[in-house]
């Protein structure tokens, strides 16, 4: 049986998608907080509703490979009860998202209409 084997260096880089509602901004500003307070990241702009596939309020962190081992591990120990997805950037935005993709907390449901359409477009 042959298939495509993946390989680390087809990863470019990163994303994180921290997930809150109303109840819980508070703690997401405090993740945040303490996320540009030790990382050299770029931190993506509060969404105050679903965007994309993304089901829920949130913000995006990206960053690179080089950040990986030590960012991962941090979200995970001080996520609190966020649900974050973390996945890679491989060119392919559709397994990025729903066959590559990390959970810490809670895994949601993505909405892959959005992602099927940004790879055809």
């Amino acid at each position: 049986m042959s298939h495509d084997v993946k390989t680390a260096d087809q990863v470019t880089g990163y994303h994180a998608h921290v997930y809150f509602d109303e109840a819980s901004e508070a703690t997401a500003a405090a993740l945040r907080q303490d996320v540009e307070t030790r990382f050299d990241v770029t931190m993506g702009r509060w969404h105050h509703k679903p965007v994309g596939p993304h089901p829920a309020w949130s913000y995006q962190i990206a960053f690179g490979p080089d950040h990986f081992a030590e960012l991962v591990p941090f979200l995970a120990l001080n996520r609190r009860d966020l649900s974050i997805l973390v996945h890679p950037m491989t060119g392919d935005v559709v397994a990025d998202h729903l066959d590559y993709a990390l959970w810490l907390g809670e895994r949601l449901s993505l909405d892959p209409a959005p992602l099927r359409s940004a790879a055809e477009g």
